[in-house]
């Protein structure tokens, strides 16, 4: 009997279960809807419109939301839709690569200042103390501010990458710390494998959950520190464009043509609502003590 009742139970996978435990959030499942068709609309929204975000209309300066341009012009002729498409999905590239390659960073020299002890973690805690203390903002908008147009979004992945790494890394070290005193470890260190193999295969792979949640929520950070930049005239440089450039054009003329502000504001607070949801659903769905589990039966 109880051969049989083994074989009719089914083993759920850790990310099956996961899954599971997601989608049976309904802001969360909202939230990755919404990211979905914004990342679709920045990727083919440029093919339902004739107009580019780089051609001009002489005839339509800071023109309203009309049939020939849906959501209006900006007071230099240029195509707002077009204009949006384009922010977003230079928003939205910054964002993931730099929160991915922040993630990537931290991981590996997080666990290798607490795995490698002694000398190796004070020195290694030292520096992460003095990074911090680094004016980064001002150092990347110095960096961005010496790029051409065409390469400026790419000095600013670069200088969010890193900067953004230090504070995660030092988190990271934190939960290291256990870890590194687990049996499984102690054993593979008895067994002579190798120090950067046992970080690589047991101690980054056990930081997963914390490592997909944070990498969620640093693109948000990502796009906050590019907008804040690009807002001030530090980040994205003409004939380029993102969310940040948009909000800085329309704050000047918010008084005459408010659609030119409105619009580009709008998409950024979807796309910040948008990943929070998720991050939130995300975090909800690997703890084990969230109630959206759900009960057994």
């Amino acid at each position: 009997m109880a051969t049989e009742q083994d074989k009719q139970l089914k083993r759920t996978g850790r990310m099956t279960l996961y899954v599971h435990r997601y989608m049976r959030n309904p802001g969360a499942v909202f939230g990755l809807v919404l990211l979905i068709v914004l990342t679709f609309f920045s990727i083919f929204g440029k093919y339902l419109t004739h107009w580019s975000y780089s051609d001009l209309d002489y005839m339509a300066l800071g023109a309203p939301p009309s049939a020939q341009h849906w959501l209006g012009t900006t007071p230099g002729g240029s195509d707002l839709y077009a204009m949006i498409c384009r922010g977003l999905g230079r928003s939205l590239s910054i964002g993931i690569i730099s929160s991915i390659g922040n993630t990537i960073i931290a991981a590996i020299v997080g666990t290798a200042i607490a795995y490698f002890r002694g000398w190796f973690e004070k020195v290694g805690m030292w520096l992460l103390d003095m990074l911090l203390v680094v004016p980064s903002f001002l150092l990347i908008a110095m960096m961005v501010r010496g790029a051409s147009g065409t390469s400026s979004w790419l000095w600013l992945v670069f200088g969010l990458t890193v900067f953004g790494w230090i504070g995660y890394a030092r988190v990271l070290r934190t939960l290291t710390l256990s870890l590194r005193e687990l049996e499984y470890v102690r054993a593979a260190q008895f067994m002579g494998v190798g120090s950067f193999r046992i970080i690589i295969r047991h101690l980054i792979p056990n930081l997963g959950s914390v490592l997909i949640i944070n990498t969620v929520l640093g693109v948000v950070s990502a796009v906050n520190s590019e907008t804040s930049l690009s807002f001030l005239g530090l980040g994205i440089k003409a004939p380029d464009t993102s969310l940040g450039t948009l909000l800085t054009d329309g704050q000047s003329v918010i008084l005459t043509q408010p659609w030119v502000l409105v619009f580009p504001a709008i998409v950024l607070i979807l796309l910040t609502f948008s990943m929070q949801l998720i991050g939130d659903g995300m975090r909800d769905a690997i703890d084990p003590y969230s109630r959206s589990g759900g009960k057994a039966e």
